[in-house]
Protein backbone atom coordinates (compact mmCIF):
# COMPACT_ATOMS: atom_id res chain seq x y z
CA UNK A 1 0.00 0.00 0.00
CA UNK A 2 1.49 3.34 -1.07
CA UNK A 3 2.31 5.61 2.20
CA UNK A 4 0.17 9.13 1.99
CA UNK A 5 1.62 11.83 1.66
CA UNK A 6 2.36 14.34 4.84
CA UNK A 7 0.45 16.92 3.16
CA UNK A 8 -2.20 15.11 2.04
CA UNK A 9 -3.09 13.65 6.07
CA UNK A 10 -2.20 16.64 7.47
CA UNK A 11 -5.50 18.14 5.67
CA UNK A 12 -7.36 15.30 7.24
CA UNK A 13 -6.39 16.00 10.56
CA UNK A 14 -9.09 18.25 12.24
CA UNK A 15 -6.81 21.36 13.80
CA UNK A 16 -7.45 24.89 14.14
CA UNK A 17 -5.31 27.48 14.45
CA UNK A 18 -4.38 30.09 16.57
CA UNK A 19 -6.91 32.83 16.28
CA UNK A 20 -9.60 29.87 16.40
CA UNK A 21 -8.20 29.13 19.47
CA UNK A 22 -8.09 32.60 20.83
CA UNK A 23 -11.75 33.11 19.83
CA UNK A 24 -12.56 30.17 21.87
CA UNK A 25 -11.05 31.55 24.88
CA UNK A 26 -12.69 34.73 24.43
CA UNK A 27 -15.22 33.20 24.10
CA UNK A 28 -14.80 31.82 27.77
CA UNK A 29 -15.44 35.14 29.45
CA UNK A 30 -19.53 34.84 28.99
CA UNK A 31 -19.77 31.70 31.30
CA UNK A 32 -16.57 32.83 33.28
CA UNK A 33 -15.89 36.78 33.49
CA UNK A 34 -12.73 37.47 34.36
CA UNK A 35 -13.99 39.70 36.92
CA UNK A 36 -14.99 36.80 38.93
CA UNK A 37 -11.40 35.91 39.84
CA UNK A 38 -11.28 38.60 42.33
CA UNK A 39 -13.36 37.52 44.61
CA UNK A 40 -11.74 34.93 47.73
CA UNK A 41 -14.93 33.49 49.91
CA UNK A 42 -13.83 30.54 52.75
CA UNK A 43 -15.84 27.47 52.00
CA UNK A 44 -18.39 26.60 54.45
CA UNK A 45 -16.90 23.33 55.17
CA UNK A 46 -13.49 24.32 55.10
CA UNK A 47 -10.68 22.23 57.00
CA UNK A 48 -9.20 23.65 60.00
CA UNK A 49 -5.46 25.02 58.49
CA UNK A 50 -3.63 22.93 61.23
CA UNK A 51 -5.73 19.43 60.59
CA UNK A 52 -4.05 19.85 56.91
CA UNK A 53 -0.76 20.52 58.21
CA UNK A 54 -0.88 17.69 60.42
CA UNK A 55 -1.93 15.23 57.63
CA UNK A 56 0.93 15.93 55.64
CA UNK A 57 3.26 15.23 58.71
CA UNK A 58 1.80 11.62 59.08
CA UNK A 59 5.17 10.20 56.91
CA UNK A 60 7.48 12.43 57.78
CA UNK A 61 10.84 12.54 60.13
CA UNK A 62 9.36 13.63 63.70
CA UNK A 63 12.19 14.89 65.28
CA UNK A 64 12.59 17.54 62.30
CA UNK A 65 9.09 18.77 62.52
CA UNK A 66 9.51 21.10 65.29
CA UNK A 67 12.31 22.91 62.92
CA UNK A 68 9.61 23.10 60.02
CA UNK A 69 6.69 24.87 62.42
CA UNK A 70 9.32 27.04 63.93
CA UNK A 71 10.26 28.29 60.32
CA UNK A 72 6.77 28.69 59.46
CA UNK A 73 6.31 30.89 62.70
CA UNK A 74 8.33 33.47 61.51
CA UNK A 75 5.84 35.56 59.82
CA UNK A 76 2.79 34.85 57.91
CA UNK A 77 4.69 35.34 54.87
CA UNK A 78 7.10 32.35 55.90
CA UNK A 79 3.55 30.20 56.87
CA UNK A 80 2.52 30.51 53.40
CA UNK A 81 5.68 29.24 52.09
CA UNK A 82 5.07 25.78 54.12
CA UNK A 83 1.11 25.71 53.81
CA UNK A 84 0.86 25.06 49.67
CA UNK A 85 -1.89 22.01 50.59
CA UNK A 86 -4.15 24.90 52.27
CA UNK A 87 -4.07 26.90 49.22
CA UNK A 88 -4.07 23.78 47.33
CA UNK A 89 -7.36 22.80 49.21
CA UNK A 90 -8.69 26.91 48.72
CA UNK A 91 -7.97 26.90 45.08
CA UNK A 92 -9.87 23.90 44.20
CA UNK A 93 -13.81 25.07 44.46
CA UNK A 94 -12.35 28.89 42.87
CA UNK A 95 -13.57 30.03 39.83
CA UNK A 96 -11.49 28.19 36.84
CA UNK A 97 -11.55 28.16 32.89
CA UNK A 98 -11.23 24.44 32.70
CA UNK A 99 -7.25 24.98 30.77
CA UNK A 100 -4.95 23.11 32.51
CA UNK A 101 -1.69 23.58 31.95
CA UNK A 102 1.65 21.74 34.36
CA UNK A 103 1.28 23.94 36.82
CA UNK A 104 4.42 24.39 39.76
CA UNK A 105 2.01 23.50 42.26
CA UNK A 106 3.71 26.13 44.87
CA UNK A 107 4.28 28.68 42.62
CA UNK A 108 5.31 31.03 45.27
CA UNK A 109 8.24 34.08 44.70
CA UNK A 110 11.09 32.18 46.80
CA UNK A 111 10.42 29.34 44.29
CA UNK A 112 11.64 31.45 41.32
CA UNK A 113 15.67 32.25 40.84
CA UNK A 114 18.94 32.30 39.12
CA UNK A 115 20.51 28.94 38.19
CA UNK A 116 23.45 27.47 36.02
CA UNK A 117 22.18 25.18 32.30
CA UNK A 118 24.50 22.21 31.46
CA UNK A 119 25.97 24.98 28.77
CA UNK A 120 26.69 27.67 31.73
CA UNK A 121 24.42 30.35 31.17
CA UNK A 122 22.71 31.76 33.94
CA UNK A 123 18.37 31.75 33.59
CA UNK A 124 15.80 32.68 35.66
CA UNK A 125 13.15 30.49 35.98
CA UNK A 126 10.94 28.24 38.37
CA UNK A 127 13.08 26.60 40.31
CA UNK A 128 11.29 24.25 42.75
CA UNK A 129 9.04 21.95 41.03
CA UNK A 130 8.23 19.33 43.90
CA UNK A 131 4.28 19.88 43.72
CA UNK A 132 4.20 20.10 39.75
CA UNK A 133 1.24 18.24 38.45
CA UNK A 134 -1.38 19.09 35.63
CA UNK A 135 -3.61 21.43 36.65
CA UNK A 136 -5.86 24.49 36.02
CA UNK A 137 -3.44 27.64 35.23
CA UNK A 138 -5.29 30.06 37.52
CA UNK A 139 -3.97 28.45 40.87
CA UNK A 140 -0.32 28.99 39.52
CA UNK A 141 -0.92 32.75 39.15
CA UNK A 142 -3.44 33.28 42.14
CA UNK A 143 -0.65 31.16 44.55
CA UNK A 144 2.12 33.45 42.76
CA UNK A 145 0.35 36.75 43.14
CA UNK A 146 -0.91 36.07 46.76
CA UNK A 147 3.17 35.71 47.97
CA UNK A 148 4.10 39.46 46.92
CA UNK A 149 1.14 40.59 49.28
CA UNK A 150 2.41 38.60 51.93
CA UNK A 151 6.34 39.51 50.96
CA UNK A 152 5.43 43.13 51.09
CA UNK A 153 3.47 42.88 54.03
CA UNK A 154 7.04 41.21 55.68
CA UNK A 155 8.90 44.68 54.22
CA UNK A 156 6.54 46.67 55.81
CA UNK A 157 5.44 47.99 52.20
CA UNK A 158 1.82 49.70 52.14
CA UNK A 159 -0.90 47.94 51.00
CA UNK A 160 -1.14 50.40 47.97
CA UNK A 161 2.28 48.84 47.24
CA UNK A 162 1.41 45.25 47.87
CA UNK A 163 -1.41 45.02 45.54
CA UNK A 164 0.24 46.69 43.19
CA UNK A 165 3.23 44.46 43.11
CA UNK A 166 0.48 41.81 42.88
CA UNK A 167 -1.04 43.52 39.69
CA UNK A 168 1.98 43.56 38.31
CA UNK A 169 2.83 40.10 38.00
CA UNK A 170 -0.56 38.97 36.72
CA UNK A 171 -0.20 41.74 34.04
CA UNK A 172 3.16 40.61 32.86
CA UNK A 173 1.60 36.69 32.74
CA UNK A 174 -0.91 38.21 30.42
CA UNK A 175 1.20 40.49 28.00
CA UNK A 176 3.58 37.62 27.91
CA UNK A 177 1.26 35.07 27.12
CA UNK A 178 0.16 37.19 24.41
CA UNK A 179 3.55 37.62 22.91
CA UNK A 180 4.39 33.64 23.41
CA UNK A 181 0.86 32.77 21.35
CA UNK A 182 2.48 34.96 18.63
CA UNK A 183 5.08 32.52 18.32
CA UNK A 184 5.47 29.21 16.74
CA UNK A 185 5.40 26.35 19.18
CA UNK A 186 9.18 25.99 18.40
CA UNK A 187 10.10 29.30 19.50
CA UNK A 188 7.95 28.59 22.50
CA UNK A 189 10.08 25.70 23.20
CA UNK A 190 13.45 27.49 22.73
CA UNK A 191 12.62 30.23 24.75
CA UNK A 192 14.33 31.11 28.29
CA UNK A 193 14.77 34.33 30.18
CA UNK A 194 18.71 34.88 30.41
CA UNK A 195 20.28 36.90 32.81
CA UNK A 196 21.00 39.76 30.63
CA UNK A 197 17.25 40.23 30.22
CA UNK A 198 16.55 40.19 33.74
CA UNK A 199 19.12 42.95 34.63
CA UNK A 200 17.60 44.86 32.43
CA UNK A 201 14.59 45.17 33.51
CA UNK A 202 16.28 46.79 36.66
CA UNK A 203 17.27 49.73 37.15
CA UNK A 204 20.70 51.03 36.63
CA UNK A 205 22.12 51.40 40.49
CA UNK A 206 20.81 47.71 40.77
CA UNK A 207 22.00 46.18 38.33
CA UNK A 208 25.31 45.98 39.84
CA UNK A 209 24.31 44.58 43.12
CA UNK A 210 22.77 41.74 40.93
CA UNK A 211 25.44 41.73 38.78
CA UNK A 212 27.63 41.08 42.50
CA UNK A 213 25.01 38.45 43.45
CA UNK A 214 25.78 36.54 40.77
CA UNK A 215 29.38 36.24 40.87
CA UNK A 216 29.16 35.42 44.50
CA UNK A 217 26.74 32.72 43.80
CA UNK A 218 29.03 31.14 40.71
CA UNK A 219 32.08 31.27 43.23
CA UNK A 220 30.03 29.67 46.43
CA UNK A 221 28.25 27.14 44.71
CA UNK A 222 31.16 25.59 43.43
CA UNK A 223 31.29 22.24 44.60
CA UNK A 224 35.34 22.60 45.28
CA UNK A 225 33.48 25.80 47.45
CA UNK A 226 31.52 23.32 49.26
CA UNK A 227 33.37 20.93 49.48
CA UNK A 228 35.48 23.04 52.32
CA UNK A 229 32.24 24.36 54.12
CA UNK A 230 30.58 20.95 54.16
CA UNK A 231 33.52 18.81 54.75
CA UNK A 232 34.78 17.46 58.12
CA UNK A 233 38.77 18.30 57.98
CA UNK A 234 39.50 16.59 60.61
CA UNK A 235 38.28 13.28 59.22
CA UNK A 236 40.90 10.88 57.80
CA UNK A 237 38.93 10.35 54.53
CA UNK A 238 36.23 12.96 53.37
CA UNK A 239 33.11 12.89 55.55
CA UNK A 240 30.47 15.84 55.64
CA UNK A 241 30.16 17.91 58.47
CA UNK A 242 27.72 17.04 61.18
CA UNK A 243 26.03 20.48 62.09
CA UNK A 244 22.97 19.54 63.92
CA UNK A 245 20.24 19.96 63.54
CA UNK A 246 20.46 21.56 60.22
CA UNK A 247 23.03 18.50 58.95
CA UNK A 248 23.49 15.25 60.64
CA UNK A 249 24.51 11.55 59.59
CA UNK A 250 21.80 9.30 61.44
CA UNK A 251 22.13 8.23 64.75
CA UNK A 252 24.36 4.26 65.37
CA UNK A 253 21.23 2.39 65.63
CA UNK A 254 19.53 3.38 62.46
CA UNK A 255 22.94 4.12 60.42
CA UNK A 256 22.53 0.59 59.03
CA UNK A 257 18.98 1.66 57.26
CA UNK A 258 20.44 4.33 55.99
CA UNK A 259 23.10 3.26 54.62
CA UNK A 260 20.86 0.45 52.83
CA UNK A 261 19.19 3.09 51.92
CA UNK A 262 21.56 4.79 49.83
CA UNK A 263 22.86 1.96 48.02
CA UNK A 264 19.16 1.13 46.71
CA UNK A 265 18.37 4.40 45.92
CA UNK A 266 21.96 5.14 44.33
CA UNK A 267 21.54 2.24 41.66
CA UNK A 268 17.82 3.00 41.20
CA UNK A 269 18.79 5.90 40.36
CA UNK A 270 21.83 5.35 38.16
CA UNK A 271 19.21 3.47 36.08
CA UNK A 272 16.96 6.50 35.19
CA UNK A 273 19.54 8.46 33.95
CA UNK A 274 20.90 9.01 29.96
CA UNK A 275 23.21 6.46 28.78
CA UNK A 276 25.83 9.60 28.37
CA UNK A 277 25.17 10.93 31.62
CA UNK A 278 25.21 7.50 33.25
CA UNK A 279 28.73 6.58 32.31
CA UNK A 280 29.83 10.70 33.56
CA UNK A 281 28.91 9.51 37.04
CA UNK A 282 30.16 6.56 37.35
CA UNK A 283 33.62 8.62 37.15
CA UNK A 284 32.61 9.19 40.65
CA UNK A 285 32.90 7.31 43.89
CA UNK A 286 30.15 7.38 46.19
CA UNK A 287 31.85 8.18 49.71
CA UNK A 288 29.14 10.02 52.15
CA UNK A 289 25.85 10.66 52.86
CA UNK A 290 23.98 12.88 55.48
CA UNK A 291 20.45 13.98 56.17
CA UNK A 292 20.26 17.88 55.16
CA UNK A 293 17.14 20.24 56.84
CA UNK A 294 16.01 22.12 53.23
CA UNK A 295 13.36 24.54 53.12
CA UNK A 296 10.15 25.17 55.19
CA UNK A 297 7.62 22.58 53.36
CA UNK A 298 10.40 19.83 52.63
CA UNK A 299 11.17 19.94 56.45
CA UNK A 300 10.41 16.77 58.06
CA UNK A 301 10.80 14.47 54.34
CA UNK A 302 13.77 12.95 53.63
CA UNK A 303 16.34 15.12 52.52
CA UNK A 304 19.94 14.08 51.83
CA UNK A 305 23.15 15.68 50.67
CA UNK A 306 25.70 12.98 48.87
CA UNK A 307 29.62 13.03 48.51
CA UNK A 308 30.94 12.12 45.00
CA UNK A 309 34.63 12.39 44.61
CA UNK A 310 36.19 12.11 40.78
CA UNK A 311 39.88 10.08 40.37
CA UNK A 312 41.57 13.03 40.61
CA UNK A 313 39.63 13.65 44.22
CA UNK A 314 37.35 16.25 42.83
CA UNK A 315 34.07 16.64 45.01
CA UNK A 316 30.28 16.28 43.12
CA UNK A 317 27.26 17.30 45.91
CA UNK A 318 24.28 15.58 44.66
CA UNK A 319 20.70 16.32 46.80
CA UNK A 320 18.39 13.20 47.53
CA UNK A 321 14.87 14.60 48.05
CA UNK A 322 11.94 12.55 48.99
CA UNK A 323 8.34 12.69 46.70
CA UNK A 324 5.42 12.30 48.08
CA UNK A 325 1.57 13.03 45.93
CA UNK A 326 1.72 16.15 45.16
CA UNK A 327 -0.42 18.32 47.20
CA UNK A 328 -2.96 19.14 43.81
CA UNK A 329 -3.63 15.51 43.05
CA UNK A 330 -6.62 15.38 45.99
CA UNK A 331 -8.14 18.25 43.68
CA UNK A 332 -6.26 18.07 40.06
CA UNK A 333 -6.39 14.67 40.11
CA UNK A 334 -3.69 11.63 39.97
CA UNK A 335 0.06 12.19 38.13
CA UNK A 336 -0.09 9.17 35.37
CA UNK A 337 3.22 8.99 36.50
CA UNK A 338 3.31 6.66 38.97
CA UNK A 339 6.41 7.37 40.76
CA UNK A 340 6.32 10.97 42.28
CA UNK A 341 10.14 10.87 41.67
CA UNK A 342 9.55 10.72 37.92
CA UNK A 343 6.50 13.18 38.57
CA UNK A 344 8.91 15.48 39.46
CA UNK A 345 11.56 14.87 36.82
CA UNK A 346 9.30 15.17 33.85
CA UNK A 347 7.50 18.13 35.59
CA UNK A 348 10.84 19.90 35.59
CA UNK A 349 12.19 19.37 32.28
CA UNK A 350 8.68 20.53 30.67
CA UNK A 351 8.52 23.45 32.72
CA UNK A 352 12.96 24.73 32.20
CA UNK A 353 14.14 25.76 29.41
CA UNK A 354 17.33 23.72 30.81
CA UNK A 355 17.64 20.96 33.65
CA UNK A 356 20.52 19.90 35.84
CA UNK A 357 22.10 16.46 33.67
CA UNK A 358 22.06 14.69 36.84
CA UNK A 359 18.41 14.94 37.25
CA UNK A 360 17.24 11.29 37.88
CA UNK A 361 14.67 9.12 40.63
CA UNK A 362 15.16 6.52 42.54
CA UNK A 363 12.91 4.28 44.72
CA UNK A 364 14.43 3.10 48.27
CA UNK A 365 14.13 -0.38 49.92
CA UNK A 366 10.81 0.57 51.52
CA UNK A 367 8.78 1.85 48.88
CA UNK A 368 9.64 5.47 49.11
CA UNK A 369 10.47 7.44 46.34
CA UNK A 370 12.92 10.30 45.55
CA UNK A 371 14.33 12.31 42.73
CA UNK A 372 18.10 13.24 42.72
CA UNK A 373 19.80 16.35 41.32
CA UNK A 374 23.10 18.53 42.20
CA UNK A 375 23.43 20.59 45.35
CA UNK A 376 23.33 24.10 44.36
CA UNK A 377 24.20 24.17 40.88
CA UNK A 378 24.66 27.91 40.99
CA UNK A 379 21.32 28.88 42.67
CA UNK A 380 21.28 32.46 42.83
CA UNK A 381 18.24 33.37 45.00
CA UNK A 382 16.11 36.49 45.38
CA UNK A 383 17.12 38.78 48.31
CA UNK A 384 13.42 39.69 49.09
CA UNK A 385 14.17 41.02 52.35
CA UNK A 386 16.22 43.74 50.52
CA UNK A 387 13.02 45.16 48.12
CA UNK A 388 11.55 48.48 48.04
CA UNK A 389 7.93 48.86 46.52
CA UNK A 390 9.99 49.16 42.96
CA UNK A 391 11.98 46.58 43.05
CA UNK A 392 9.41 44.35 44.13
CA UNK A 393 7.00 44.95 41.32
CA UNK A 394 9.77 44.75 38.92
CA UNK A 395 10.57 41.48 40.64
CA UNK A 396 7.02 40.36 40.05
CA UNK A 397 7.21 41.33 36.32
CA UNK A 398 9.92 39.16 35.52
CA UNK A 399 8.41 35.97 38.04
CA UNK A 400 5.22 36.42 35.81
CA UNK A 401 7.29 36.32 32.74
CA UNK A 402 8.64 32.99 33.75
CA UNK A 403 5.45 31.64 34.38
CA UNK A 404 3.62 32.54 31.37
CA UNK A 405 6.86 30.85 29.68
CA UNK A 406 7.10 27.56 31.43
CA UNK A 407 2.96 27.27 31.11
CA UNK A 408 2.99 28.29 27.17
CA UNK A 409 5.69 25.22 26.92
CA UNK A 410 2.68 22.89 28.25
CA UNK A 411 -0.29 23.83 27.20
CA UNK A 412 -1.81 26.65 25.01
CA UNK A 413 -1.01 30.03 25.26
CA UNK A 414 -3.54 30.54 22.29
CA UNK A 415 -6.74 29.71 24.55
CA UNK A 416 -5.81 31.70 27.88
CA UNK A 417 -4.68 34.90 25.41
CA UNK A 418 -7.99 34.98 24.15
CA UNK A 419 -9.45 34.32 27.45
CA UNK A 420 -6.95 37.27 29.57
CA UNK A 421 -7.42 39.95 26.51
CA UNK A 422 -5.65 43.35 26.06
CA UNK A 423 -6.85 45.13 29.19
CA UNK A 424 -6.48 44.84 32.54
CA UNK A 425 -9.52 42.97 33.93
CA UNK A 426 -8.00 39.99 35.02
CA UNK A 427 -4.67 41.69 36.50
CA UNK A 428 -6.84 44.07 38.45
CA UNK A 429 -8.85 40.94 39.65
CA UNK A 430 -5.65 39.18 40.72
CA UNK A 431 -4.84 42.18 42.85
CA UNK A 432 -8.10 42.25 44.89
CA UNK A 433 -7.53 38.13 45.26
CA UNK A 434 -4.11 38.54 46.24
CA UNK A 435 -5.01 40.97 49.08
CA UNK A 436 -8.03 38.98 50.04
CA UNK A 437 -6.58 35.53 50.37
CA UNK A 438 -3.08 37.33 51.96
CA UNK A 439 -5.60 38.31 55.15
CA UNK A 440 -7.18 34.70 55.14
CA UNK A 441 -2.91 33.54 55.46
CA UNK A 442 -2.98 35.68 58.07
CA UNK A 443 -5.62 34.25 59.93
CA UNK A 444 -3.83 31.27 59.20
CA UNK A 445 -0.86 31.64 60.60
CA UNK A 446 -2.58 33.13 63.96
CA UNK A 447 -4.03 29.66 64.18
CA UNK A 448 -0.39 28.33 63.84
CA UNK A 449 0.96 30.59 66.71
CA UNK A 450 -2.38 29.36 69.19
CA UNK A 451 -1.35 26.14 68.68
CA UNK A 452 1.91 26.62 69.15
CA UNK A 453 1.28 28.48 72.29
CA UNK A 454 -1.64 26.01 73.47
CA UNK A 455 1.24 23.27 73.30
CA UNK A 456 -0.52 21.02 70.51
CA UNK A 457 2.16 22.23 67.84
CA UNK A 458 5.99 21.75 68.87
CA UNK A 459 7.55 24.43 67.09
CA UNK A 460 11.33 24.93 67.31
CA UNK A 461 12.32 28.82 66.37
CA UNK A 462 16.02 28.89 65.08
CA UNK A 463 18.74 31.17 66.41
Amino acid sequence: MATQSPSRAARKRPMTGPQTRMAAGKALREEMPRKIHATWKVPAHRADPIDVLRAGDAHRVVELLPIKYGRMLQSPFTFYRGSAAIMAADLAPTPSTGIRVQACGDCHLMNFGGFATPERRILFDINDLDETLPAPWEWDVKRLVTSFVLASRSNGLSERYAREAAVAVARSYREHMRKFADLDVLEIWYSSLGADAVLAELPVEEQAFARKQGGKARKQSSHEVLFTKLIDDQAPQPRIRDRPPLIFHPQVRRRGEYEELISKVYASYRQTLQDDRRILLDRYKLVDAAIKVVGIGSVGTVCMVLLLMSMAEVPLFLQLKEAGPSVLEPFAGASELRHHGERVVQGQRLMQPASDIFLGWCTGPSGRQFYMRQLRDVKIPPVVETFDAEIMAIYGSICGWALARAHARSAEPWTITGYLGAKDVFDEAMGDFAVAYADQAEKDHARLKAAVRAGTIDARPEE
